[in-house]
């Protein structure tokens, strides 16, 4: 369907030396494209990593200011100029400063899942996957306020024995994607399969998974695993039922989709690719104390 699109993309990325990054949540002909995919840390490792003139970042806004910051010798594209993140929207770095003035001296842990503006307010970015080791790393005199999501932070919290103040934030599509009578339908369908949910999902999710994992854990745990229920983006899912066609991989819940990740097209990759567009900047000064906050993870990393 796509043969003469992909043809033509992998002849410009090749004139251009660019490279194609694509987050877990991409559709699966992104994916299938993609140089590298991953999660938001393995995805973050990469950008300060890879060494290429340009990158084009099938992700989200917040994903591609990350990626732009951390190297700052590569032009990076996002090729949705539209695609933001309705978590990463719900604070702001005025609203991050007044939650601070609460709680003097508490250390800020910022979900990577925000703007630039919030992580350079915060102390230390964290990530799904290393949200613990990130909570696990701070002084236990003070609580620690973790930003945006409330539903990873407070399971972190509970894996670290931590104490922890979150904001009121969520991703959509996990708070709203599952009910937890998704989880009793399907069980009673597939009694003996493993669940596996990611953090970010409501607690009356949570309370029934049999692992909590971020997606590049749930990705891991697929090179073995088989009969397996996925709480999480439904791109993901997907995917890995386009790689293992011969394992059993179900979806929680059809609904999950972010029409964000979904943004990203074969014919915008194009387009970013022969128009270099769209390409992404972050104020200097902006981009100076962010970097400390997402450098401090990665170091844990």
């Amino acid at each position: 369907m796509y043969t003469e699109l992909i043809a033509k993309i992998k002849t410009l990325k090749q004139e251009k030396d660019a490279l194609i990054l694509a987050h877990n949540y991409q559709a699966v002909e992104i994916q299938d494209l993609a140089d590298y995919r991953g999660d938001s840390l393995q995805l973050s490792i990469l950008a300060a990593e890879l060494k290429a003139p340009t990158i084009v970042f099938c992700g989200v806004k917040f994903m591609a200011e990350t990626a732009a910051i951390l190297n700052p010798t590569s032009d990076i594209l996002l090729p949705a100029v539209d695609a933001g993140c309705p978590m990463a929207d719900m604070i702001d770095a005025n609203q991050l400063k007044k939650f601070k003035k609460k709680y003097p001296g508490s250390p800020v842990v910022c979900y990577v899942n925000s703007s630039v503006e919030v992580k350079a307010e915060s102390d230390i970015c964290c990530t799904s996957s290393n949200a613990v080791k990130v909570m696990q790393s701070l002084p236990e005199d003070l609580p620690i306020l973790f930003v945006p999501d409330k539903n990873l932070g407070s399971w972190a919290a509970k894996q670290a024995g931590r104490k922890v103040i979150t904001w009121d934030g969520y991703c959509p599509v996990h708070q709203w994607g599952f009910y937890e009578q998704h989880v009793f339908d399907i069980r009673e369908k597939y009694p003996d399969y493993t669940l596996l949910a990611h953090p970010e999902c409501d607690p009356d999710i949570i309370q029934h998974a049999d692992l909590v994992l971020s997606t590049g854990g749930m990705m891991n745990w697929m090179l073995t695993g088989d009969n397996v229920i996925i709480a999480t983006e439904n791109g993901f899912t997907k995917y890995l039922q386009h790689l293992y066609p011969e394992k059993n991989i179900v979806s929680l819940s059809a609904q999950a989709n972010c029409k964000n990740m979904k943004r990203t097209t074969l014919e915008h990759v194009y387009e970013a690719l022969l128009k270099h567009q769209y390409l992404i900047k972050v104020d200097p000064a902006i981009a100076e104390g962010a970097k400390k906050s997402i450098s401090r993870m990665l170091e844990l990393s």
